[in-house]
C-alpha cells in the first residue's frame, strides 16, 4: 500500500478524524465477531484515505491483507486481485475443486482453459472465508478506481456477497461508482479549520504569519496532503508574513503541481531514476536498478532520488502518493519516457513476464512498428487465455495503433472493438470502430465493422435500431460470406423479436422477415441455425402453420454439426422456437443444455439468457424455488459484468406469487426499463404478468385490459401463447365474450395445428371456458388429460381449479371439492399464492373448511432466501454446492440453515423433506 501521510498525523492518532475512525474502529468489532463488513471511503485526492486504511492496518486480532490500484496497471487482468489473494494462496487447498482450479489459472499456479469469471469470484469469496476461519480478514483496497477492470469488478461482486464470515473489505477510492453503489460509505472531507490550523503548526519548522497559515487553510479546504505539500514551495519568508494579504496571491498551483516542482528541481540522474520507478508499477527495486544501469546512470542517484521524498527505495519502491507517481511521469520529457520504457523493456524476462515486457516496448517506440504490434497482439492472445478480456482489448487497441500496414490495422482494430465489446466497455468499443472505419477496409472489413455496430447497439439496448442495423450488415456480407450473412440474418431476426412494438424505421419483425426471406442459400439446409431462420422467417412471412415443419426439424436435430461457440450463440433462439412450438420436453432439453455449456465454458454474455430460458420451464413446471434461484443468479452476473436484461424472471415469479405490492412495483420498474431502451418484447411480458396477476386475484377486468395491451402489437404471434389462455379466462369472467372468441381462435390457430398435448390442454381448456352444459365438462376433463402428461404442472391445477369452479357453479359440491382441494394443495405447496387464495375462497364456497398445514405456516416464516437454501438442502445439496448454485459462501449457507432448523423445528437436514412443501 503506498506511504501516505495525508490522513494528519498527530502520534499515534489522527488529527481531526475521531469521527472517522469511531466508524471503522467499528466495522472491525464486528469483523472480530464474526460478521461481515464492507465500507467504501471515499473523497478527493490527498483527503487521507490511505491514512485511514492505515488505520486500519493496526487492528489487532485480524489478518490485514493490503491492495490496490496503480493506474499503469489498469490493462494488465487480474493485476488488482493478484495483490490480495497472493498472500492467501495458502489456503487454496481448502477450496472446491472447480474454484481452487480457477484460481489457479488465473494465478498461473496451474495449467488449465481460461476460467469463468462468475467461477473465479466465487473462489475469491471462498479464499476469503477459508482465511478468515483460522483468523478475522481485513482485505483494504487503495486507490480503487485505478483498479484493472477484471479486478474492480470481482472485488465489488464478492463485497457485494459476503454474508456471515469474519471478513471486512474496505475500499478507498476517489468516487463511489457503479461497482460499490449498493455498498455503505463513509465520505471523508477536509479537516475542519481548527484541525487544519493544528497540522501546519506540527509540520512546519518554524513559525508561521497568521495570515498565511488561514490563507493555505482556506484555500486547501482542509486537504491534508495539500496542507503538507504546498507550504514546502514557499521560502521562509512568505511563511513569515511575506505572502501578502489573505486572497491577494493565490497559492501555487495544485498538489500534483507540487509534486511536479520538486521533481524538475532534481539532477536529471535523479529525475531518471524517479521516471524509471514512476514508469513500472511492479515496485520491484531490482529490475529498476537494472534498467537504470542500462542507461547510464550510476546507483548513487538513487539515494537523491529517495531523498526528494517523492518515493521511497525499499524492499519496494512505493511512491509517497499516487499524484508523486503521476507527476514524475507526466513531468517527464517524452523523449525521457521513451528511452526509460525501452530500458525497462530491455531488462524484462521475456519468457516470465511477456506481457509487460511487450508494454514497456509499445511505450518505447516512436511511431508504429509492426513487430512490437505483432508482440502485444500475442499478449492479447495470452490473456483471452486467461480470461482478461479487458486486458486483451487494451493489447489490440496499442496493436491497431502501432500497426503500420492500413490494411492489417483495420483487422486488428476490428479484433480490439469485438474484444472490447466482449469485455462490455462500449465507448471503446465505438472508438476503435471509428479507427477501422477511417482505414481503407475492404467489402469483408466493413461488413464485419457493420456486424460489431449493429451487435453493439443490440447488446446496448436489447431493440430499438439494432434490428435494421444487422439486416444492413447482414446484406452487405451476401456477396462476401453467405455463411456469415445468413447468421446475421439470425441475428437480425432475434433482434427484431426483442425490439417488438418498439423497434425503429425498417426494424420491425415483419420487415426483417422479409429481408431474411430473401436470404442466400444455405449450403447445408439440415444446419440448426439455417433451419432455424428458414423457419422463423416462414412463420412471420406465410403463417404459423407454413413455418411449423421446419422449426420443429430445427428443434429435433439442434446440435448436430455445430462447433461449441456455434450453439452456444443460437441456444436461446433454438429454446425460445421450443417453447413457441409448444414442445414442453425440447425447451426443457435444450434450455439445460444451453444453461450447462454457458456454464462450463464462462460465457457470462450467454448465461443470463440461458437462466432466464431455464427459470421460465421451472415456473411453468412449478418449481418456483427454482427459479427464484435462476433469477437471483442473472442479477449476480448483472452485478458482475454489467450486462443489461429485463428482469423477465422476476416478472414472472412476482405474478405467480400474487404479491401485489411486490408485482406492481417490478411490473412498473420493468417498463420503464425497456421502454427506455426499445425493448418491446419487455412490455408485452410486463402486460402478460400483469393479467396473470389480476387473474389470479379475482379482478378480470384489469386482467382483461392488460391482455387487450399485450396483444395490441400481433406482428409476432410467438410472444402471445401465453397471453391468450390469460386473455381468455379474463374475458369469460367479466362477460366479453366476443373478445374470448377472438382470442381462443387466435389460440387455435396455433395449437390445432401444433397438436401436442401441452398446445391441446391449453387449447380445450379455453373452449370449456367458453362451453356449457356436458360439452364443458368434457373439455376440461381432456385438458386435464392432455397437461397431465406434460411438465406444464402450474397450467394443471390451474385447470383443477377452473374446473372445480364451474362444478360448484353447477351445484356439484362433491366433485368439486375434489378439484378444488387439488388445486389448492398444488398451488399453495408451489408458491402460487393468489391462485391458491382464490382456490382457498372457492373450497369454502363450496362448504369445505381449508386449513394450512402446520408445516406450510412455519415455511411462510423463511425468508426467500432460506427457502432456496432449505430446499436446496432438502434436495440432498451440500452447503459448498448451495453456495456455488447462490454465489455465496458456504458459511453464509450454514448461517442461513441454522435459522431454517429454528424456524421450522427441526434438527437435522433429514428432517427438511417432511418440514418442507414440495
Amino acid at each position: 500500500m503506498p506511504s501516505d501521510t495525508s490522513g494528519a498525523r498527530r502520534g499515534a492518532g489522527l488529527i481531526g478524524r475521531r469521527a472517522e475512525c469511531a466508524v471503522l474502529d467499528a466495522l472491525v468489532n464486528d469483523v472480530r465477531a464474526g460478521r461481515s463488513r464492507t465500507l467504501v471511503v471515499h473523497g478527493e485526492p490527498g483527503i487521507g484515505k490511505t491514512a485511514l486504511l492505515e488505520h486500519l492496518a493496526g487492528a489487532p486480532g485480524c489478518r490485514v491483507v493490503p491492495g490496490g490500484g496503480v493506474q499503469a496497471e489498469m490493462e494488465v487482468a487480474y493485476a488488482g486481485l493478484h495483490q490480495v489473494c497472493a498472500p492467501l494462496l495458502g489456503h487454496l487447498g481448502e477450496l472446491a475443486e472447480p474454484q481452487r482450479a480457477a484460481l489457479g489459472a488465473v494465478f498461473g499456479i496451474s495449467a488449465g482453459p481460461a476460467p469463468d469469471r462468475l467461477l473465479v469470484s466465487l473462489a475469491v469469496l471462498s479464499l476469503f472465508s477459508a482465511a478468515a476461519d483460522h483468523r478475522p480478514l481485513l482485505c483494504l483496497i487503495d486507490d480503487q478506481q485505478w483498479l484493472d477492470r477484471t479486478s474492480a469488478q470481482i472485488l465489488a461482486f464478492v463485497a457485494r456477497r459476503l454474508g456471515a464470515e469474519a471478513v471486512g473489505l474496505v475500499f478507498a477510492t476517489r468516487e463511489a461508482g457503479r461497482d460499490l453503489a449498493a455498498l455503505p460509505r463513509l465520505r471523508v472531507d477536509g479537516l475542519r479549520p481548527a484541525d487544519a490550523r493544528a497540522l501546519l503548526d506540527d509540520v512546519l519548522p518554524g513559525p508561521i504569519d497568521a495570515r498565511v497559515r488561514d490563507q493555505l487553510v482556506a484555500e486547501t479546504d482542509g486537504n491534508p496532503l495539500a496542507l503538507l505539500e504546498l507550504p514546502l514551495s514557499l521560502t521562509p519568508a512568505e511563511l513569515a508574513g511575506g505572502f501578502g494579504l489573505p486572497g491577494a496571491t493565490p497559492l501555487p498551483g495544485s498538489v500534483e503541481e507540487a509534486f511536479g516542482r520538486r521533481y524538475r528541481a532534481l539532477a536529471e540522474p535523479a529525475r531518471l531514476v524517479l521516471l524509471t520507478a514512476a514508469s513500472d508499477p511492479s515496485g520491484d527495486p531490482s529490475l529498476v536498478y537494472r534498467a537504470v544501469a542500462g542507461l547510464g546512470i550510476e546507483t548513487g542517484a538513487a539515494t537523491t532520488a529517495h531523498e526528494a521524498g517523492l518515493a521511497d527505495f525499499g524492499a519496494r519502491i512505493r511512491f509517497r502518493h499516487p499524484l508523486a507517481r503521476s507527476a514524475v511521469y507526466h513531468c517527464a520529457p517524452p523523449a525521457d519516457r521513451l528511452r526509460v520504457h525501452r530500458a525497462l523493456a530491455e531488462v524484462t524476462d521475456p519468457r516470465a513476464d511477456p506481457d509487460r515486457r511487450a508494454w514497456h516496448r509499445a511505450r518505447a517506440v516512436p511511431g508504429p512498428d509492426e513487430e512490437v504490434a505483432a508482440e502485444l497482439a500475442q499478449s492479447a492472445d495470452r490473456a483471452k487465455a486467461r480470461a482478461g478480456l479487458a486486458a486483451a482489448a487494451a493489447f489490440l487497441q496499442q496493436a491497431a495503433t502501432l500497426t503500420p500496414g492500413p490494411e492489417r490495422r483495420v483487422d486488428r482494430a476490428l479484433s480490439a472493438a469485438q474484444a472490447e465489446l466482449a469485455a462490455g466497455a462500449l465507448d471503446a468499443t465505438v472508438d476503435l470502430l471509428v479507427l477501422a472505419e477511417a482505414g481503407p477496409a475492404n467489402d469483408f472489413q466493413q461488413a464485419q465493422a457493420d456486424l460489431v455496430r449493429a451487435r453493439l447497439a443490440f447488446v446496448t439496448n436489447r431493440g430499438s435500431d439494432a434490428p435494421l442495423l444487422l439486416v444492413n450488415a447482414a446484406r452487405r456480407l451476401e456477396s462476401v460470406d453467405p455463411g456469415l450473412s445468413r447468421a446475421t440474418y439470425l441475428d437480425a431476426l432475434l433482434a427484431a423479436i426483442f425490439a417488438g412494438r418498439l423497434a425503429g424505421r425498417g426494424g420491425d419483425l415483419l420487415e426483417v422477415a422479409r429481408a431474411a426471406g430473401d436470404a442466400p442459400p444455405s449450403r447445408d439446409d439440415r444446419r440448426g441455425p439455417d433451419l432455424l431462420l428458414d423457419g422463423v422467417a416462414a412463420t412471420v412471412n406465410h403463417g404459423y402453420a407454413a413455418g411449423l415443419p421446419v422449426l420443429r426439424e430445427a428443434v429435433r436435430e439442434f446440435g448436430a454439426g455445430l462447433t461449441v461457440e456455434e450453439e452456444l450463440h443460437w441456444l436461446y433462439l433454438a429454446s425460445i422456437v421450443a417453447l413457441r412450438i409448444w414442445d414442453d420436453g425440447a425447451w426443457d432439453t435444450l434450455s439445460a443444455r444451453h444453461l450447462r455449456l454457458a456454464r462450463d465454458t464462462g460465457a457470462l454474455s450467454e448465461l443470463p439468457l440461458a437462466l432466464t430460458s431455464r427459470s421460465y420451464l421451472l415456473l411453468f413446471s412449478g418449481d418456483l424455488v427454482g427459479a427464484a434461484s435462476l433469477s437471483d443468479e442473472v442479477r449476480a452476473i448483472e452485478e458482475l459484468t454489467g450486462s443489461n436484461l429485463a428482469p423477465y424472471g422476476a416478472l414472472a415469479l412476482a405474478a405467480f406469487r400474487g404479491d401485489e405490492p411486490v408485482a406492481r412495483t417490478v411490473i412498473r420498474d420493468a417498463v420503464g426499463d425497456v421502454t427506455n431502451r426499445g425493448e418491446g418484447v419487455g412490455i408485452t411480458f410486463a402486460e402478460w404478468a400483469t393479467a396473470v396477476l389480476c387473474n389470479g386475484l379475482g379482478r378480470y377486468g384489469e386482467a382483461l385490459e392488460a391482455g387487450l395491451r399485450a396483444v395490441e402489437y400481433d406482428h409476432d404471434p410467438g410472444q402471445l401463447i401465453w397471453v391468450y389462455p390469460e386473455l381468455v379466462e379474463a374475458a369469460v369472467r367479466s362477460d366479453h365474450h366476443d373478445l374470448a372468441l377472438d382470442a381462443q381462435a387466435r389460440l387455435a390457430a396455433m395449437t390445432t395445428v401444433c397438436g401436442s398435448d401441452w398446445a391441446l390442454g391449453i387449447q380445450v381448456r379455453g373452449e370449456a371456458l367458453l362451453a356449457e352444459g356436458k360439452a364443458a365438462g368434457d373439455r376440461y376433463r381432456e385438458s386435464l388429460e392432455h397437461l397431465g402428461r406434460t411438465r406444464m404442472r402450474v397450467q394443471l391445477a390451474r385447470t383443477h381449479l377452473l374446473y372445480g369452479e364451474w362444478l360448484r357453479r353447477e351445484r356439484r359440491h362433491l366433485e368439486a371439492r375434489e378439484h378444488l382441494r387439488t388445486a389448492y394443495a398444488r398451488l399453495e405447496a408451489t408458491g402460487i399464492g393468489a391462485f391458491a387464495d382464490r382456490a382457498a375462497r372457492e373450497l369454502r364456497a363450496a362448504g369445505s373448511t381449508v386449513r394450512k398445514r402446520v408445516d406450510a405456516c412455519r415455511f411462510d416464516e423463511l425468508t426467500a432466501q432460506e427457502t432456496q437454501i432449505a430446499a436446496m438442502a432438502r434436495n440432498g445439496l451440500s452447503n459448498p454446492e448451495i453456495a456455488t448454485r447462490l454465489f455465496i459462501s458456504a458459511h453464509t449457507v450454514q448461517y442461513h440453515l441454522r435459522k431454517v432448523f429454528a424456524k421450522l423445528g427441526v434438527t437435522s437436514r433429514a428432517q427438511l423433506a417432511q418440514a418442507l412443501p414440495r
